[in-house]
């Protein structure tokens, strides 16, 4: 270990004096902190160039003042607990760090943002049921098959990590995806046209680098994600909303001026969980060809359908290279893997390419590896099928203690995805006020404004919806949350 300390030569303090001072200011500026090990008396005698007796002296020396102890065999130690003197204000000579002159030298920034998606939500304290939005089923997690196929990986790892892996992402893996993509939904693509991204932030983020600017006209849902709102905000753009009914965004209400990015989540709404029925597809791809928009297909719950076949996605049906197609192995695996992929027209391969490196030099390639291992082998597909049944089974956990719990409630999106969309009964009152009752009672309730979900000038619409996320919950959970959200309803 080496220390960022040195010493003037020509300075009329000793050597000694110099290092002992050096490490005492950097043990109470907390570089090193109580309890980290200080290198050997010739390991840093060798990084100063001076003799280890003189280490050795300097040592002692702060040994005695209580910076320093030493166990026999082991090594030489920063105290656990520091001096009284180091709890005293220091002079150092600097004008005090908390003054506006440091932090208003660079600002401000081109954009400081509106705040984060929201998806990072750490379990409140006391909470035993908590219906959060974005969290996978951790029992379901394949962890045994999973350590396997790492230590395998790591066989043959050296030379690949060793080496920058391709921004696209590494060949195999991106023919397995395409290879998926055919029979799964409906999509004939080359690997070429696959990017991997770091999940669907990244992939939105690519989307926004390729065709977003200052006062860029982007058409988004209302409500939607607004980590997707945000960001393209953060570029300039001038957002569209264009409101959701009951069969996806509203095409007959889509701008007549030329847009340049429409955002769509068409496999399950998000928020209010709707599916874009066929004819809703048609219309939109024609709407963007006559615009000469491109359309970002966000396809992020396509994989859990449980009624009826799923449709065919919009970039399978598109006949003028118009939509790029987002998906993640975030919800299959888990949002910690972070692995997704953009599928892009042919037409725009080589600038994606090109932005997506600059963006990155590639994902780490131990876990392209072995998600590819994974697939190839058959597992990824047998564990979507068990992830399926069992996300089923916890939906109709959840449809059974609404209806029992509250009958006049209206569920949206139960037909497929990983979350519903609740509108509590007539008369109810705010989802804020039922979500503090819940809380008290330690079950936790997300309204919309307190959620991923972005609401635009709509709020009023879903003062009473709660977005509601169950397959990380089992089947007994569900129910007794739901039982607890009755009865702070009727308190309430």
């Amino acid at each position: 270990m080496q220390l960022p300390i040195s010493i003037d030569p020509s300075s009329t303090s000793t050597l000694q004096s110099q290092i002992v001072e050096r490490m005492r200011a950097l043990i109470e500026q907390g570089g090193l902190a109580p309890g980290a090990p200080v290198p050997t008396t010739r390991e840093l005698g060798k990084q100063m160039g001076v003799s280890r007796n003189t280490i050795t002296s300097a040592y002692e020396t702060l040994i005695g003042q209580g910076y320093l102890y030493t166990e026999r065999t082991v090594g030489t130690f920063v105290c656990k607990t520091l001096p009284d003197e180091f709890m005293r204000p220091h002079d150092t000579g600097l004008p005090a760090r908390t003054g506006s002159p440091y932090r208003a030298i660079n600002l401000p920034l081109a954009y400081t943002g509106r705040g984060p998606p929201g998806l990072h939500r750490p379990t409140p304290a006391g909470i035993t049921v908590d219906f959060v939005f974005g969290r996978s089923s951790a029992r379901s997690f394949p962890e045994k098959a999973w350590r396997r196929i790492l230590t395998d990986c790591l066989g043959g790892a050296s030379e690949r990590m060793s080496e920058y892996s391709h921004p696209g992402g590494i060949a195999e893996l991106r023919q397995l995806i395409t290879s998926h993509l055919g029979p799964a939904r409906g999509m004939v693509v080359s690997a070429e046209q696959v990017l991997l991204v770091a999940g669907f932030q990244q992939g939105i983020n690519l989307a926004g680098h390729l065709f977003v600017g200052t006062n860029t006209p982007v058409v988004m849902e209302a409500p939607t994600y607004r980590g997707a709102a945000f960001l393209f905000e953060s570029y300039g753009s001038r957002i569209i909303a264009v409101p959701v009914d009951q069969h996806g965004i509203d095409v007959g209400r889509l701008p007549a001026a030329r847009v340049k990015l429409v955002y769509v989540t068409p496999s399950h709404q998000f928020p209010t969980g709707v599916t874009m029925p066929l004819h809703r597809r048609l219309a939109l791809l024609e709407w963007a060809a006559k615009a000469g928009a491109y359309i970002l297909e966000v396809d992020y719950d396509a994989d859990f359908r449980y009624e009826g076949s799923p449709l065919p996605s919009l970039q399978s049906l598109d006949r003028n290279g118009c939509v790029i197609y987002l998906n993640s192995f975030s919800r299959s695996i888990g949002p910690g893997l972070r692995i997704g992929y953009v599928v892009v027209p042919r037409d725009l391969i080589r600038p994606a390419l090109t932005v997506k490196s600059l963006m990155d030099n590639g994902l780490p390639w131990l876990e392209q590896a072995a998600l590819a291992q994974f697939m190839r082998e058959g597992s990824w597909e047998t564990h979507v099928r068990k992830l399926r049944h069992t996300y089923e089974l916890r939906r109709n956990a959840l449809l059974e203690a609404l209806r029992a719990e509250l009958p006049g409630a209206v569920v949206s999106g139960a037909e497929a995805g990983t979350h519903v969309y609740l509108t509590l009964p007539p008369g109810a009152p705010r989802a804020a006020l039922v979500q503090q009752a819940c809380r008290a009672l330690g079950v936790g309730v997300y309204p919309l404004a307190d959620s991923p979900a972005w609401l635009y000038e709509h709020l009023a619409d879903h003062e009473r919806g709660l977005l509601m996320g169950y397959t990380h919950l089992s089947e007994a959970q569900i129910r007794r949350g739901i039982a607890v959200l009755g009865t702070a309803l009727a308190a309430c």
